[in-house]
């Protein structure tokens, strides 16, 4: 995962395997985000488990009581159907709302 170390809007980039060992990373790579927009990038992702989910929905739902934008983006058809799996579509809970640029 990368992420940038300015102030404006992030970026993160999903690795491609999101199991149990990469939660407390990926939690903490969001943590570093907090209060800025944010664009994750999940096309690399070819396994996504529970716990990452868990923290990607924690995340879009504090970023959104933060005021700030949070947006999945180029999900990988492996994501998509893993989260359509797991019961949280992604049209409905991480579709990409306008970012300011």
């Amino acid at each position: 995962m990368t992420t940038p170390s300015d102030a404006g809007p992030a970026s993160l980039e999903l690795a491609p395997v999101l199991d149990l060992k990469a939660a407390t990373p990926l939690a903490q790579a969001l943590l570093a985000l907090r209060g800025r927009d944010v664009t994750v990038n999940a096309a690399a992702v070819e396994r996504l488990g529970a716990q990452c989910l868990q923290v990607l929905l924690s995340a879009r739902n504090t970023w959104t009581e933060d005021g700030a934008q949070f947006a999945v983006t180029e999900p990988s058809e492996t994501f998509v159907e893993t989260l359509a799996l797991l019961g949280a579509p992604y049209p409905t809970y991480f579709q990409p709302s306008e970012l300011a640029a």
